[in-house]
């Protein structure tokens, strides 16, 4: 009998078949059994409950060891949407004090979320009042499928720096993808040193298994805990701000707008950080955050705006001990050399406008009386001279490498978000501007005098009084002071060593003694303190000129450095003085007598905030 061939292939055919399907087969099986943990966690869920524990947030402390933010209990309404049977929710709303439509909303917006498992536990709301959880507590066993979690609600003993404090929020989709340590409903730092310090306030997580029955009520621990990880409590906090000081100075600044960077020399601690307008750190906790939040976003004045580190303004005359120190670096002028004023500096068909003083001029009086034609001068003649640097934009290139040493041009490093850099221009924005070597020491003689295309921040002008109090280095300044358990941050206590010879700083110190003896500083002459100080009108292309002062003291055996920049306030010594004086008096003495008490108290009464009027729109007919 002749053997059927197709018949046999066909056999093998079938089998074939048969043995991909039981592969396959075998291979989904596994991916449920194994690899899929959706089926896993349906079981799970069905006889045990994992909650989520949430650890004590690190309290914060100002230099002195006052409490300034500290930790209360706050409840979350959570749910696991497997787990909710039927139930009155018109009762439920009742008790929460929300509409259905309110219940609906919340609903959905919990399934949009990317992570969002009906096996786990959701937010429902945040932020359950004292009233709220009473009469929730009561009826929560009518609402199968909903319990209630403890949660830290942030309080705070003070009124002041919130700039520096920031807030905590709601984690978003973007805070989840990047940090797989939160979920949902968890709360993150934000803005100030919340988010700055957030790995270190928040702790670590704990959690508790729970076991539940047929009917999913809980009848315990599983294993009596055995299987419970502890949450750990987050760092605490000592910061470097004198939280007195800091108030002091937001009250000085009332009906002002600008920044009061107060700076320990001898180790980069910010001691006061204040940007007005300000508001109410408190404002940013509880039910009403986002309302609040809002309203200080659409706030015209920008009070979530911490104008102490972000703010880019023209320095003005507080630049000038800088171009002092640059040109004795390069030998541009020695302590003879003297410049002419004839009411400016007068250059060609050039003139920057200066005030009534003597004339020839030396380093030490220029800075004495803020000579504009002096440090232009200087300038020019350093911009000029090829014999050494060859050409004008080589020779500002040596000039822009003395600054940037000294800490403009860049970020600082200051241990809060969002600093800038400000602004010190650069041979290639010049060629940008006005084309390849077709720009001269003239065109850009502003800049000698803190103006042009000149932009620092107030932390920037600080530092530079700092360097020169400490007689040329400086500390990254920073506002922690100690981490408790770790200490500070290596990064926020570098030294920094500009390329200035140590020794020229005692020259530029001198000078600004002098400004306060016999000077533009004269209202910060604060007996017994030996005050050195350079005080700043800043030219504002867009209305009054900027009132600045920095300074620092004891002369000597400094303290205290410290900038004020008031915007719109016209004369340095108008403002910024004043208020300078008082805030080095009051960290100095530990109090400011009753007459200075008085002075400090017409200061904070005196407003310099103008709102424009919103322009009304034309109508056609």
């Amino acid at each position: 009998m002749r053997k059927d061939y197709n018949l046999e292939k066909r056999k093998y055919v079938i089998g074939g078949f048969i043995v991909v399907l039981v592969l396959i087969y075998v291979a989904k099986l596994f991916e449920l059994q194994v690899m899929d943990s959706k089926y896993k966690a349906n079981a799970d869920s069905n006889a045990f409950l994992e909650r989520t524990i949430y650890p004590s947030r690190g309290l914060i402390f100002d230099r002195n060891d006052s409490l300034i933010v500290y930790n209360q209990p706050a409840y979350d309404l959570m749910m696991i949407p497997k787990d909710v049977a039927p139930f009155d929710t018109a009762d439920f709303c009742r008790t929460l004090q929300i509409e259905r439509a309110d219940y609906d909303r919340r609903i959905e917006q919990m399934k949009r979320v990317r992570n969002y498992s009906p096996y786990t536990q959701q937010v429902f709301m945040n932020h359950l009042s004292a009233e709220d959880y009473g009469r929730l507590q009561e009826k929560l066993y009518r609402y199968p499928g909903f319990f209630i979690v403890q949660r830290i609600l942030r309080q705070y003993n003070t009124t002041c720096g919130a700039n520096v404090l920031g807030d905590i929020r709601e984690v978003n989709q973007r805070d989840i993808d990047n940090d797989d340590y939160y979920r949902s409903g968890d709360y993150t730092g934000d803005l100030g040193i919340e988010k700055s310090y957030e790995t270190y306030l928040r702790g670590r997580k704990g959690s508790e298994i729970l076991i539940r029955d047929a009917v999913g009520k809980i009848k315990g621990r599983y294993k009596d805990g055995a299987e419970d990880v502890p949450p750990i409590a987050g760092k605490d906090l000592k910061l470097s701000i004198d939280i007195e000081l800091q108030q002091l100075g937001e009250q000085l600044m009332q009906g002002k707008i600008g920044a009061i960077v107060a700076i320990e020399p001898k180790t980069g601690e910010i001691l006061a950080l204040v940007s007005s307008p300000s508001y109410d750190p408190s404002l940013l906790i509880g039910k009403e955050r986002g309302k609040n939040y809002r309203d200080l976003v659409n706030n015209r004045l920008k009070p979530l705006y911490d104008r102490a580190i972000m703010a880019a303004y023209p320095p003005g005359s507080t630049f000038k001990p800088s171009q002092g120190l640059i040109f004795r670096q390069e030998g541009i002028v020695d302590l003879t050399t003297a410049y002419p004023c004839h009411r400016g500096f007068i250059s060609g068909g050039l003139r920057v406008g200066c005030h009534g003083h003597g004339s020839p001029i030396t380093l030490k009086p220029a800075i004495q009386t803020s000579c504009n034609a002096y440090f232009c001068w200087g300038l020019k003649h350093m911009l000029d001279r090829r014999s050494k640097y060859g050409s004008t934009s080589k020779a500002f290139e040596v000039w822009k490498h003395h600054m940037v040493s000294m800490g403009y041009g860049y970020k600082l490093g200051v241990d809060l978000p969002g600093e800038s850099r400000g602004f010190i221009p650069n041979e290639a924005f010049y060629d940008k501007i006005y084309g390849e070597g077709k720009w001269i020491s003239n065109t850009i003689i502003s800049d000698a005098i803190g103006q042009g295309e000149i932009l620092a921040t107030p932390l920037q002008i600080a530092n530079l009084s700092a360097t020169i109090a400490n007689r040329g280095y400086f500390i990254t300044p920073h506002v922690v002071k100690e981490i408790k358990g770790v200490g500070v941050l290596k990064k926020c206590i570098e030294r920094h060593d500009p390329t200035i010879d140590k020794h020229y700083y005692e020259e530029i110190a001198e000078g600004m003694r002098m400004a306060v003896t016999g000077g533009t500083c004269r209202g910060a002459n604060l007996p017994g303190l030996d005050v050195c100080g350079k005080t700043g009108t800043a030219q504002n292309p867009h209305g009054r000129d900027h009132s600045v002062f920095m300074g620092f003291a004891p002369m000597n055996d400094p303290k205290i450095a410290i900038c004020v920049y008031v915007e719109n306030a016209g004369f340095g010594a108008t403002f910024g003085v004043p208020i300078g004086a008082l805030m080095i008096e009051r960290y100095l003495r530990g109090s400011l007598s009753p007459a200075r008490q008085g002075a400090a108290a017409a200061m904070a009464s005196r407003t310099m905030i103008t709102i424009p009027r919103e322009r009304k729109k034309k109508t056609t007919e």
